[in-house]
């Protein structure tokens, strides 16, 4: 089986707080993997290690079965937290902003454009978007350098049930493009209908890894998961 992306016992502590212990993940490739975990649980930081935002205290990354290095940041896009937007400027500025400092020729623009749907924004200023909208430009400039890997951090948090369909539409249509995605969330529901692998982390613990069968009930499964971190700490 072909992991694009493979942790190995990673840990990450901040002084004497361990934030991720011994966490081994298995990414498929041209898959949606569900990162699922309470608030605090440890999916960020981990999410910060793989895009080399945070160096790990243990353990191994690997990358396309290879160890992982800051090369490899040119094949990973990353919505980690709010879209990093100017808002006076409209969503074809703010990519050519992009594609000026990453060297990249102008036409991806437009093709990112359009795999996000926000083609017809003409001469409207980011700011003037709706949060969907902000979300899914934020995906645009991920998508930017052509990812094999798309790593999207709580993608729907503050979004309206519309935003989340279309945010759901658009993520599930990648894998068929080649492009990998690891999604982040503490929506269960959200991640039932759109993953096609889950990893549980709680207390910064995995405590579950495995195919998503839409037949289960996630929520049990998850609240297992976090009492069984509990009683380990």
């Amino acid at each position: 089986m072909d992991f694009i992306l493979k942790t190995t016992n990673l840990c990450k502590s901040f002084g004497k707080h361990s934030a991720v212990t011994d966490v081994s993940i298995h990414v498929r490739e041209n898959s949606v993997y569900g990162l699922l975990g309470p608030n605090g649980a440890g999916k960020s930081t981990i999410l910060k290690m793989v895009t080399g935002m945070l160096h790990p205290t243990k353990g191994t990354i690997e990358f396309a079965n290879h160890s992982w290095s800051r090369q490899d940041l040119m094949h990973i896009g990353a919505l980690i937290e709010n879209p990093p937007l100017y808002e006076n400027l409209t969503a074809y500025e703010n990519l050519k902003v992009r594609t000026i400092l990453l060297g990249l020729p102008e036409q991806r623009i437009n093709e990112v454009l359009e795999l996000v749907d926000l083609q017809n924004t003409g001469k409207k200023k980011a700011g003037q978007f709706s949060m969907g909208m902000k979300q899914r430009l934020g995906i645009a400039v991920a998508l930017l350098n052509n990812p094999s890997l798309l790593i999207l951090d709580e993608p729907t948090n503050g979004l309206d049930p519309i935003g989340i369909g279309e945010l759901r539409n658009l993520i599930r249509l990648f894998p068929q493009r080649g492009i990998t995605v690891i999604l982040s969330s503490h929506i269960l529901s959200e991640v039932q209908l759109i993953a096609d692998d889950i990893g549980i982390i709680a207390n910064g613990r995995f405590g579950y890894e495995g195919k998503m069968q839409h037949s289960e009930n996630l929520e049990e499964l998850f609240l297992k998961v976090v009492e069984e971190s509990r009683e380990v700490m």
